[in-house]
């Protein structure tokens, strides 16, 4: 087991009063070794708790009472999330995108994580298939929710058989104990076009309604697949498959409204994109609960882009927010230190983002009254197949299409494509070789950057 290490100290919290300091190896609270954020945080959280620090360059532990009221948040930041070991997912999914990455990138992009405790925190997907009896008694008792799992299929041969995994026909099992108990899930289906949409998927939507009633939401989003995939049997959808995926989940919308009351169950954008359908309205999403699965991404980012002070009205999944000491990761990991401070000026406007971001955008902007502004829909042949999102956009990919782009221009760029200014090829904004402006991904902020403070008036939004 590795101990977390310090690496941030808020000012004057009571961690920097006790002296605590940045790069402190924590060894124990209260005696007890935590092996994940989750119980740090529980140890931490009670009035005045002892920690055990190792300082480098020390021989002798030093033990350090924090002085705080019960319920105070310490003050730190710590390196990891889990302390112990991540438990890596031993499923072999012909869908899953990790399988699909280029060689030589980065280590850590190819970690493959199958841990309750990150779905808990962060919003990840979880199979269950490494769940166990101890697991189950954990989150129960200390009210580990939302979770949010990755089902797929219901019927236990097609499971196993999408999971190349044998216990993907038994690991529900686990999902109707935790909703049993009170537990709350959000889960996921990833259609693959020939293998579970059709009667699979329309079976897959019954049973969850007949069988786990409890689930709080469903999101049903299409596979991503790159160029590398090497799996002949993954294929991207058909028009007329996206719209019969589509239909099946307004069908079963219907039933579910009839009888608990809500909807539940939701195609992602990316579906309507690839249908050539037009999304439902923002209010149709129920308060958009899967916004990081891509489900009424596009009409929140239309709300917040075309309505002066309108924030979405998503949450973010995960506990993460409210777990003192959890480093930010994934989707909340810091994207970019050159956050542009979204200034607008008279100079013209090119946009770099993804096919999808290049359909959604013209018409959104046109209604802003700017006719200087030109999207630029990158292809990405860097994952090649039909990945069409923002998020996934390399340096190598950008240089190309900025050789076109007039040097008169102001480029914006959204931060979602990066993780620390870096990008997934390994460069860095520096190596694109002229000046962008990184904007976080939100119709606030390319509001922001695009019109004048004087201008920033409502607009009618149809997403309303």
């Amino acid at each position: 087991m590795a101990s977390p290490v310090v690496t941030a100290v808020a000012g004057q919290s009571p961690a920097a009063v006790a002296g605590i300091s940045i790069d402190d190896e924590l060894l124990s609270i209260n005696g007890v070794v935590p092996m994940d954020v989750i119980e740090y945080h529980q140890l931490s959280d009670g009035q005045d708790p002892v920690f055990t620090i190792r300082r480098p360059g020390e021989a002798l532990d030093r033990r350090v009472v924090i002085k705080k009221d019960a319920g105070v948040p310490v003050g730190l930041e710590v390196s990891s999330a889990v302390f112990d070991r991540i438990r890596t997912c031993d499923n072999h999914c012909s869908f899953c995108f990790i399988y699909q990455l280029p060689k030589g990138l980065r280590k850590s992009l190819y970690l493959k994580d199958d841990d309750y405790r990150l779905s808990f925190l962060y919003g990840n997907f979880t199979t269950l298939t490494r769940f166990t009896e101890l697991d189950a008694e954990r989150v129960i008792e200390e009210n580990l929710s939302p979770l949010y799992v990755s089902i797929h299929a219901t019927d236990g041969a097609a499971r196993s058989s999408l999971l190349r995994n044998p216990r993907g026909a038994t690991s529900l099992r686990w999902l109707k104990v935790l909703l049993e108990e009170g537990i709350e899930i959000h889960g996921q289906v990833v259609v693959c076009p020939g293998v579970n949409d059709g009667e699979v998927l329309e079976d897959t939507l019954l049973t969850l309604l007949d069988e786990y009633h409890q689930l709080q939401t469903i999101g049903v989003v299409p596979l991503g697949l790159s160029s590398h995939s090497g799996e002949a049997t993954m294929r991207p959808h058909t028009v007329a498959e996206a719209a019969a995926v589509i239909a099946s989940v307004e069908r079963h919308q219907k039933r579910c409204r009839s009888l608990l009351g809500r909807k539940v169950v939701f195609a992602s954008d990316e579906y309507y994109l690839l249908a050539n359908l037009p999304l439902p309205a923002l209010r149709a999403y129920d308060g958009v609960p899967q916004h990081e699965n891509g489900v009424g991404m596009i009409r929140t980012f239309e709300r917040e882009l075309l309505t002066a002070g309108k924030r979405g009205t998503t949450k973010k999944s995960g506990f993460f927010s409210a777990v003192d000491g959890a480093p930010a990761e994934g989707y909340r990991a810091e994207r970019s230190h050159v956050i542009s401070h979204e200034v607008a000026d008279d100079r013209p406007v090119t946009i770099l983002t993804g096919a999808y971001g290049a359909r959604v955008l013209p018409p959104l902007l046109e209604r802003l009254g700017r006719e200087d502004v030109h999207v630029v829909g990158v292809e990405n042949r860097f994952f090649g197949g039909n990945i069409s999102v923002a998020g996934l956009l390399v340096a190598e990919d950008l240089q190309r299409a900025l050789k076109d782009v007039p040097r008169s221009h102001r480029v914006l760029l959204p931060d979602v494509c990066l993780s620390g200014d870096r990008f997934l090829d390994g460069f860095t904004i520096a190596d694109l070789g002229r000046p962008v402006e990184v904007l976080e991904t939100s119709g606030a902020a390319l509001r922001r950057a695009l019109l004048p403070s004087t201008q920033h008036q409502s607009l009618q939004a149809v997403a309303s």
